[in-house]
């Protein structure tokens, strides 16, 4: 479908909308645009191209071709998580932005600033039930704070300054749907000033709210921190405050990166992924404060113990437990302007009780994982991510596949205030972390970029190792292969389901990656893993470990209910009435010495 023919540098006519919208993201700041080029995206696309050439080369937009445009997404999202800046992404009509979506949602719930070009069919065709037709700008409406069709070039330049505003303002996902005939038009001669990205405000507390936490921390004999995301920005405030009050310190798993590290109060993390005395600590304290988190998981939530909340975004308040006492405000303004307020706790005892419980668990469970499997195989996966943890760079991005890479990424890599760990951790995505990696990778190339995939998330997008080649891009992919859908197996296992449908064939992947031009090997004993992981993250360009792990070995939750020891009871039997006696003892083996124990 010929929506327009790109026009060459020589080209004396006026710039067209499609002109525009590239030089608006440029002023913008935007680098790069990923992506698939085709019909109804055409204009845009050479638009893209005549942005560096000329007096302009190597000044305009970059076009990173990927092999799905839900990589696209992906991958403006995890660029727009370490850059702060906003991150393109682009699909043709129909199916092409189509595919988009699901990366867009996890975009938008991650709350980062990412536009999307869906283009369109002709204009004069919609509605009419057009070849490929669909409705981007109906069809974005959920995943996005901004959703808008350009129908007209006099309408272009605000809708576009808006787009960008409403990304960076709202912290989400604005989608511009245009039809490739409007992108294709003549741009207005008079434009309104190029949005730029605005300075964040500071969300200050209410100074009487600040001063009725003071008071319930003061009325409070054990009080507990549950620490999120939000407190990025805040590390040594939060600290201070728990020193100062004797709270142990809980996390959630986008809270681990920004106050685990350096913090003799923590405790670790409680939730499906969780480990340490996080759990314990939040059910046993009088006051539990819950600073910069929506945290999800309600059953791991105590019902009876009093609540505070203290979060910028108010909808987040009361809705997923008790609220007794809410703060509205930014948590770094708030804890420095509660400190002063609150006395020394006279007494460390809850502190350092749950400290300890927290130490024990970590070397009596959680670090049960990793010894004495040195000689051990196949090859047990938290092995696997306590020597990638040894040996990556202390600046190292992980991006971390969805499942029990999630698992084994939030027990062993450690974070140290340079590290970033990046995920679908609110959307919950399988297959993300590859094309997160090449965001990271293509905004950030001097930095060391891990993938820690999954064989079933690797699979999914297994065409974006094309891309890591196409671009050179130095992504590591670990790949923990374990022909399985590990975390599928473990919540059949809960419910008291026999495993079915969770098996893969073995695949050799390092053949795939290195018949793609890849440098891979493929591990299946311990003793080579270090080495393999050593060559692969210090080589330049792309490489890929495809590490052949124990498929038996599953996430023991830190806190096993009753439900669940019937539900992996009852499982167990339907396995052996069903002839499956061996794997039962197997998965036995793999597993008893990690349930943890009072």
């Amino acid at each position: 479908m010929p929506f327009g023919i790109g026009r060459s540098p020589q080209d004396k006519r006026n710039r067209t909308v499609a002109d525009l919208l590239v030089a608006q993201l440029i002023e913008a700041g935007v680098r790069r645009i990923y992506g698939i080029v085709g019909d109804s995206l055409n204009p845009v696309v050479d638009a893209v191209h005549r942005s560096n050439t000329g007096e302009n080369a190597g000044k305009g937009i970059e076009w990173i071709h990927v092999r799905h445009e839900e990589a696209a997404a992906f991958a403006a999202a995890a660029e727009a998580e370490v850059t702060g800046s906003l991150a393109v992404c682009a699909g043709s009509c129909g199916p092409g932005n189509l595919h988009l979506i699901n990366g867009l949602y996890d975009a938008n719930r991650s709350r980062v600033p990412v536009l999307a070009i869906a283009s369109h069919i002709p204009s004069k065709q919609i509605g009419t039930g057009f070849f490929q037709e669909t409705h981007p700008d109906r069809l974005f409406t959920e995943c996005s704070v901004y959703s808008e069709m350009i129908s007209s070039a006099d309408q272009a330049p605000r809708v576009i300054n808006s787009a960008i505003h409403h990304a960076y303002g709202a912290r989400g996902v604005s989608v511009l749907t245009l039809p490739g005939d409007v992108a294709d038009l003549d741009a207005p001669a008079a434009v309104p000033d190029v949005a730029c990205r605005p300075a964040p405000p500071r969300v200050v507390p209410d100074a009487a709210a600040v001063q009725q936490l003071a008071d319930a921390i003061g009325a409070a004999k054990k009080v507990t921190i549950f620490a999120g995301a939000g407190v990025r920005g805040a590390h040594d405030d939060v600290v201070a405050l728990a020193d100062k009050i004797a709270a142990p310190v809980g996390h959630s798993l986008r809270g681990k990166e920004f106050i685990q590290y350096d913090n003799p109060f923590d405790v670790g993390m409680s939730g499906l992924l969780g480990y340490g005395a996080a759990f314990d600590a939040m059910h046993d304290c009088d006051l539990l404060i819950l600073l910069g988190t929506d945290f999800p998981y309600d059953q791991f939530l105590p019902e009876s113990v009093r609540t505070a909340q203290v979060d910028v975004d108010p909808t987040h308040l009361g809705r997923r437990t008790r609220l007794d006492l809410a703060v509205v405000g930014d948590v770094g303004e708030t804890v420095r302007a509660l400190l002063p307020l609150v006395k020394k706790a006279r007494s460390r005892k809850f502190l350092d009780s749950m400290v300890a419980k927290h130490e024990k668990a970590m070397t009596g469970v959680v670090g049960a994982y990793t010894k004495k499997v040195e000689r051990t195989t196949p090859i047990h996966p938290e092995f696997v991510a306590d020597t990638l943890d040894q040996v990556a760079s202390d600046d190292a991005v992980f991006t971390v596949d969805t499942g029990m890479c999630n698992v084994w990424a939030a027990r062993y890599i450690t974070p140290n205030g340079k590290r970033r760990v990046i995920g679908s951790f609110i959307h919950g995505s399988m297959a993300n972390a590859l094309p997160h990696a090449i965001g990271v990778a293509a905004a950030q190339p001097g930095r060391q970029v891990v993938a820690m995939s999954g064989d079933g998330g690797l699979s999914m997008l297994l065409g974006e190792l094309v891309t890591l080649k196409h671009y050179d891009l130095p992504v590591k992919v670990v790949l923990f292969d374990n022909a399985s859908l590990g975390m599928v197996r473990l919540e059949m296992l809960v419910d008291g389901l026999p495993m079915f449908g969770t098996e893969s064939p073995q695949v050799d992947y390092a053949a795939v990656a290195n018949a793609i031009g890849i440098p891979a090997v493929r591990v299946e004993k311990p003793k080579d893993l270090r080495r393999a992981l050593q060559d692969a993250l210090h080589r330049p360009g792309p490489a890929l470990v495809d590490v052949v792990t124990d498929p038996r070995a599953l996430s023991i939750p830190p806190n096993i209910t009753a439900g669940q020891v019937r539900g992996f009871a009852v499982a167990m039997s339907k396995e052996v009435l069903g002839g499956g006696m061996g794997e039962v003892v197997s998965m036995a083996r793999a597993n008893l010495r990690n349930v943890p124990r009072p």
